[in-house]
């Protein structure tokens, strides 16, 4: 098996939820996994940890090396050393933030829709949810009143990669608001041929200083169920809040969480570039697709990510669950990502080309 072949009959019997919470028959599209093995190098240093027991790091925790090395060497950003902590994932890192720089009726401010966990940690945190148009130029009046910025970017679902005007445009609106930024920038390295991720960080001083950096190999290597994220507290402030915490408090990261981590950013960059090939085709054939729809389904190709974020207002008022039952293809729900998106789906394209066309045809016969 290649590396991006796909294997239906081996997704159903896995432990994954995208193909396993399917009835028989359906194909899945919906969840933010690929269908795609494990890239070989991290496969190899998986079975080689499997052998040994509790974790030594003689030269200190490979990962938080692993991630500095990364953001200068693919990003043009060198984060200060000495202020990066490893997590489980990046809704633990909004979660602790949110504790850490918040208080309960605070503002955080977001562009809607989003990422529907971050919208439930929010709410459940008796926070309140300040919607930016992550398609729009900013409004910095609508920040009055918040304590927290969250820019997801390259954006999910839209899948908008910010430019450097519109990132220096939301840090001058934080300087002026005073705001803490939590930037989850875990689709960074799936960015397309023209266009460019900029850490928010890397922008100027003061953006550096108020700037928690979030990201993973979580979904550009296809290792979610692994667990294992960084985040970069640029904020002293803040950092002194966790180096007051015990040293465990907020949990550990498994051995092969770290170590997949590591073998992806340092072992699995011809891997990924042929990802991209593949992905880009997809993406291409997507947005031929949406071009044949007999309704404007709102389309605009992503500038990253593996999601496509489609208006299908004419199939009625619950458009993924009609599709589901008629058309046997499982798409994201729009209505889970606020901002009055519920005539919108999410469509997952990181699969082999021929599941893709299964999921369009399958989709167009319906219509």
């Amino acid at each position: 098996m290649t590396d991006f072949e796909v294997d239906v009959t081996r997704l159903r019997s896995g432990y994954g939820v995208k193909w396993g919470d399917l009835d028989e028959g359906v194909l899945g599209a919906w969840v933010a996994d690929m269908d795609f093995p494990v890239a070989p190098a991290i496969r190899r240093r998986l079975h080689e940890v499997t052998d040994h027991g509790y974790p030594h790091w003689p030269g200190g925790d490979p990962l938080v090396s692993a991630f500095e090395e990364r953001m200068a060497t693919r990003h043009g950003w060198h984060p200060r050393p000495g202020r990066t902590r490893v997590f489980t994932d990046l809704i633990q890192i909004l979660q602790v933030v949110i504790e850490a720089v918040t208080a309960p009726g605070d503002g955080i401010a977001l562009h809607v829709p989003n990422y529907p966990p971050f919208l439930a940690s929010i709410e459940r945190a008796g926070r309140r949810v300040v919607a930016l148009d992550p398609l729009a130029p900013l409004d910095p009046s609508l920040l009055a009143g918040c304590t927290l910025l969250l820019l997801v970017n390259p954006h999910n679902p839209t899948g908008r990669v910010f430019s450097r005007a519109a990132l220096e445009e939301l840090a001058a609106a934080a300087r002026e608001h005073d705001l803490t930024v939590l930037s989850d920038e875990i689709h960074a390295d799936l960015v397309y041929a023209g266009h460019r991720h900029i850490p928010f960080a890397s922008l100027n001083a003061d953006a550096a200083g108020r700037t928690v950096t979030a990201t993973s190999a979580t979904k550009a290597f296809n290792i979610a169920g692994l667990r294992c994220a960084v985040a970069h507290i640029g904020p002293s402030r803040l950092a002194a809040i966790l180096e007051r915490f015990p040293l465990d408090y907020f949990g550990q990261p498994s051995t092969l969480g770290r170590v997949a981590t590591v073998a992806a950013w340092r072992e699995a960059g011809s891997w990924l570039t042929g990802l991209m090939e593949v992905l880009a085709a997809n993406r291409d054939q997507v947005t031929r697709w949406a071009a044949t729809l007999p309704w404007d389904a709102g389309y605009r190709p992503p500038d990253a990510t593996y999601l496509a974020w489609l208006n299908v207002a004419p199939l009625g008022p619950d458009p993924a669950a009609l599709l589901e039952s008629k058309a046997r293809v499982r798409l994201s729900r729009g209505a889970d990502f606020g901002g009055g998106s519920d005539s919108f789906v999410r469509l997952n394209f990181a699969t082999s080309p021929a599941v893709l066309t299964a999921i369009l045809s399958r989709i167009s016969a319906h219509l």
